[in-house]
């Protein structure tokens, strides 16, 4: 029986992941702030990357789909011993680079320190070290994007973009994350490698919000206004404590296309990804 470690098992990709892992045999060792009882193959294990209780000496595979940085410096602390290593990282540290906003910039840094001390650890250690950067993700009803838009209109019956949010996107499933990150895991040729993970469509922006909203009960309706007045919208929102997230930086972006390459996934491991399809679950409650 084959043995895995995976940080981030109670986030949306994590139990994605834990799922298929499951069904596939493997006997897991999944790590979560509380504690969880054990089920079939999976052991919970209490705690954070500062103490964990109950760490194994060894297993085939760490995989983390939590925070990035945090595992990094985890991990070259030498722990738990693995030939292999699996992490999901983000598109964000090609988005953002040159962000106006200091905060968005800080996350790029942390994202490319991290990824490189997850590589330079993994080859200090022999170990094949893959990186995977998933574009938006969605599926789960947790995420932090298409998931609050869809409670956000819930509410109001509406939602509101800027006239010319036609800036191209590609929502990828947490499924097809776990299904990638699993295939990966014996591909030799994805030793030392990071790798975008983009969803199987490209669409608009205003397109994939307006699926999103579609797919609410009863459906949502999405209104577009002059950015003039977008602005305004939200500069009232944030000074009732709304849409603080949402930056100007980040409006700007609904314009730009953010797209990437799943060609390099796709030859390496098989990567196939679904058209987007929003459901029930994928909205949230």
């Amino acid at each position: 029986m084959r043995t895995a470690l995976v940080f981030g098992a109670s986030g949306q990709i994590g139990e994605a992941l834990l799922a298929r892992l499951d069904g596939a045999g493997w006997q897991v060792f999944a790590v979560s702030r509380t504690p969880r009882a054990a089920s079939s193959n999976i052991r919970w294990l209490t705690g954070e990357f500062a103490a964990v209780a109950g760490l194994p000496a060894t297993v085939d595979v760490i995989f983390s789909t939590g925070p990035l940085d945090g595992f990094a410096q985890w991990y070259a602390r030498g722990l738990v011993a693995a030939p292999r290593v699996v992490a999901f990282g983000s598109t964000s540290l090609d988005t953002k680079q040159a962000s106006g906003d200091a905060y968005e910039r800080d996350i790029v840094a942390r994202l490319q320190a991290a990824e490189r001390l997850v590589f330079d650890t993994a080859g200090t250690n022999g170990a094949g070290a893959t990186m995977l950067r998933p574009t938006l993700v969605y599926g789960a009803g947790r995420d932090q994007t298409l998931a609050r838009i869809a409670a956000m209109a819930r509410r109001m019956g509406c939602f509101v973009l800027p006239r010319g949010a036609t800036g191209k996107r590609q929502p990828v499933h947490v499924d097809d994350l776990a299904a990638a990150a699993l295939a990966v895991v014996d591909a030799c040729a994805t030793h030392g490698r990071a790798y975008a993970l983009p969803g199987g469509e490209t669409l608009a922006y205003r397109e994939m919000i307006a699926r999103t909203l579609a797919a609410l009960d009863p459906p949502a309706k999405l209104w577009e206004v002059p950015v003039p007045m977008f602005k305004v919208a939200l500069a009232l929102a944030r000074s009732a404590g709304m849409m603080r997230a949402l930056t100007d930086d980040a409006v700007s972006r609904m314009r730009d296309d953010l797209v990437f390459d799943a060609s390099p996934a796709q030859r390496d491991f098989g990567y196939a990804p679904r058209s987007f399809i929003m459901d029930v679950r994928a909205v949230g409650p």
